[in-house]
């Protein structure tokens, strides 16, 4: 799925013009943006929770050359799903397996 069709399907189900489905669809991933530049935490309960994590400067290599390279410290937006969203794509739980009883025959 695309922008695209999230905006034809915005624009379908709720009698928009794409123009105006595609600048609400803008406008809600600029506010996404605007907050994770700021550092806060996006929550869109129960899909998921937008964050910005902290990376450590670090060592790599350039896998050509071999050579050491310096990484820079840097900040990475991150995303964590929700529950909704793991139970509607992974489906409901399973019981996991039982476990065994403790008690020892004497």
């Amino acid at each position: 799925m695309t922008k695209a069709d999230i905006v034809e399907t915005l624009a379908n189900e709720h009698e928009l013009s794409k123009r105006q489905a595609g600048e609400i669809v803008d406008l809600i991933l600029d506010e996404i943006t605007g907050a994770l530049k700021a550092g806060d935490k996006v929550q869109l309960i129960p899909f998921g929770s937008f964050v910005v994590r902290e990376r450590k400067a670090r060592t790599g290599r350039n896998p050509q050359t071999g050579a050491v390279l310096k990484i820079a410290a840097r900040r990475v937006p991150a995303f964590s799903a929700g529950k909704g969203l793991k139970d509607a794509v992974g489906g409901p739980k399973r019981g996991g397996a039982a476990k065994k009883s403790s008690s020892r025959k004497k």
